[in-house]
């Protein structure tokens, strides 16, 4: 039965590869690709195949840019580039990012030159931020996906591009979080804005956070908790005090800050209360604790599109795996698992929701081999056969874009890229030795993303430091491997 089972496999790996070089008898994908992308040398010399490629993305009001692994250089730098491009010539004004909502937030003090300097965070070595007396940002595993040169680079020059710009007026470019693992210091910035605000209210938060808090040093134990025992946890306290700050929006807004501090104080509720849900989820399964980390990201995307007013128009930085279409995926067919991107597209449209994925077929990552490990820097191993990236790589273009759009590009090059392929994730773990069943899924690229970066090879990005803070969050909160 084992050996009829592998023949039927090198029988199908086959088949699909011979239909990458010879589709139905016509012209093969590979070939259709050679005539449709648009290449270019470097990505420091990819501006104008951007430009040209994705200028009239500017049509949508969410612009979701992936990258395939979260220790890639070329990815961060092409993703910021993109970036660039749309905030000056478009009018995109928020950054959103797989990041914590406290981190994310002190950057974009920083970068909109927001009230104190001392809780302004720039990307930098930490001993800059101590002698300077600022604050510090991503100091939690994996300190490599935001504390890296790519994206030093990008929020000093947000920064340069904000100034002179009001900090209320919709073309100031705020940088946000989306992400739900900032337990404790979301509970700690709702207390410390409440004893600005409002004392009473402040206590009020300390008594029902209060127990909460003893958890927040190691919350998947919490979680752990109510599910072995009779434990009830403390939902009924955290959501109560979301419902009594929002009822304080209107006061709390026109008294303090002009509604900018109130609505970060309200994140943070949000945080709180959907990280408590979180960490009791996420032994039921991996689907329950993944659908409730997207669709968390997805919400709060839509209120901070609502909160920079109806022109807002964000760009949105996270992993392939959250930003291309579950539904395009295996993702979405085997495991029923939802990401921000699907939920984008059913909120805003095919066209008001646009993906852009970066891939790569070898070369360097920066990576950890298990969660809370050091960083290294990892080969990338060669992209399997019957995947997409080994169909990149078999054009022999060494780097180029390609708009995937139904009527934008070739009607043939893209019914060739309908069938399921294999495609990779590399998270902020990689485990090269388990590499098909670790890091690889099913999908249908055109369906998945309307455009595609593609590097043939790639290597690791400029991470500030190395060695790891502990921490106790769970490898598998982030399942697959850190994504």
């Amino acid at each position: 039965m084992q050996k009829l089972k592998r023949k039927v496999s090198e029988l199908t790996n086959q088949r699909r590869e011979n239909g990458a070089h010879h589709d139905g008898g016509g012209t093969s994908a590979i070939e259709l690709l050679q005539d449709t992308v648009l290449s270019f040398p470097s990505v420091a010399e990819a501006s104008d195949a951007f430009a040209k490629r994705f200028d009239d993305f500017d049509k949508c009001r969410v612009l979701l840019i992936g990258d395939g692994s979260h220790g890639t250089s070329e990815f961060y730098t092409a993703r910021a580039e993109i970036t660039k491009y749309a905030i000056e010539k478009h009018g995109f004004n928020i950054v959103a990012t797989e990041a914590d909502w406290p981190d994310a937030e002190s950057i974009d003090r920083y970068v909109r030159r927001r009230g104190d300097p001392e809780k302004q965070a720039r990307v930098e070595p930490q001993i800059s931020s101590k002698q300077a007396g600022r604050e510090r940002a991503f100091l939690r595993f994996p300190t490599w996906m935001w504390r890296n040169v790519e994206v030093q680079d990008f929020v000093e020059w947000l920064r340069e591009h904000n100034r002179g710009k009001d900090v209320h007026h919709p073309d100031s470019v705020a940088f946000y979080g989306l992400d739900l693992y900032s337990l404790g210091t979301s509970i700690r910035a709702v207390i410390d804005y409440l004893d600005r605000v409002d004392k009473s209210m402040a206590d009020l938060a300390r008594d029902r956070y209060g127990e909460l808090r003893i958890w927040a040093e190691d919350p998947k134990e919490y979680g752990l908790e109510t599910l072995v025992s009779g434990f009830r946890g403390y939902e009924a306290e955290v959501v109560q005090m979301l419902r009594d700050l929002l009822s304080k929006r209107i006061e709390f807004s026109a008294t303090h800050w002009d509604g900018e501090e109130f609505h970060s104080a309200e994140q943070n509720a949000r945080v709180v209360k959907d990280s408590e849900q979180y960490y009791k989820t996420m032994y039921y399964g991996r689907r329950e604790s993944w659908n409730l980390r997207d669709t968390h990201m997805f919400e709060t995307l839509v209120r901070v599109l609502e909160h920079r007013g109806p022109s807002a128009k964000a760009v949105v930085w996270a992993h392939n795996s959250h930003v291309g279409d579950a539904r395009a995926s295996s993702k979405g067919w085997s495991r029923n698992e939802l990401n921000i991107g699907q939920l984008c597209k059913e909120k805003f449209g095919d066209k008001g929701a646009l993906a852009v994925g970066c891939s790569t077929h070898r070369g360097t990552v920066a990576a950890a081999e298990r969660w809370d490990q050091d960083m290294q820097i990892m080969q990338v191993r060669p992209a399997l056969s019957n995947s997409c990236e080994q169909l990149m790589h078999a054009t022999g273009i060494k780097n180029f874009v390609l708009d995937l759009r139904e009527g934008h590009c070739n009607k043939e090059m893209r019914e060739a890229l309908k069938e399921q392929r294999l495609e990779r994730y590399i998270g902020v773990i990689y485990r090269p030795d388990t590499e098909r069943q670790s890091h690889y899924s099913f999908a249908v690229l055109p369906e998945q993303f309307d455009g595609i970066v593609w590097f043939d090879e790639t290597k690791h990005v400029g991470a500030l430091e190395v060695h790891q803070p502990p921490t106790e969050l769970a490898a598998n909160e982030t399942w697959p491997f850190g994504l």
